[in-house]
């Protein structure tokens, strides 16, 4: 024995919740942009330290390099020198004995810096670029979304 007013009451219960069935959607909505954005920023922050970090090291490796090229030139010509008069007691004449010196000590470095540079290369082909953290919190979030809807 439904009476108008019950019907009428019955109308305004569902009424509401279909209106906040929008703001709900709504607010889900703005809730899954601000956390992509949060991941977003996260990302950004985390490339930029990485940057950073990668542009300091550089710099100091660079100066470094610039001095320790200086010194290995010195070494490299007073080394070839030294051989040079190892070979004294040689039928080689003087510019001869500097040429074959020289050879000598260039071909040692040839030899290990082509060992040096395959191996770096190797190290620096496994070592990943992709931000880690904000990868793993990514596919979290993906996960997450995928449960929840």
């Amino acid at each position: 024995m439904a009476t108008p007013g019950t019907a009428m009451n019955r109308r305004v219960e569902v009424a509401p919740e279909m209106e906040n069935l929008p703001v709900l959607l709504t607010r889900l909505g703005d809730d899954v942009m601000q956390l992509f954005d949060t991941k977003v920023s996260l990302l950004k922050v985390e490339v930029h330290e990485e940057v950073n970090a990668f542009l300091r090291a550089g710099i100091v490796i660079a100066m470094a390099a610039m001095v320790a090229l200086i010194g290995f030139a010195l070494a490299s010509v007073a080394l070839a020198f030294g051989i040079s008069t190892q070979l004294a007691n040689t039928a080689l004449t003087t510019p001869a004995r500097y040429g074959l010196s020289f050879v000598i000590v260039g071909a040692v470095y040839l030899i290990a810096g082509t060992i040096t540079a395959l191996a770096m290369k190797g190290r620096l082909s496994r070592q990943s670029l992709l931000p880690n953290r904000s990868v793993d919190e990514l596919r979290k979030d993906k996960e997450w979304l995928k449960k929840e809807l």
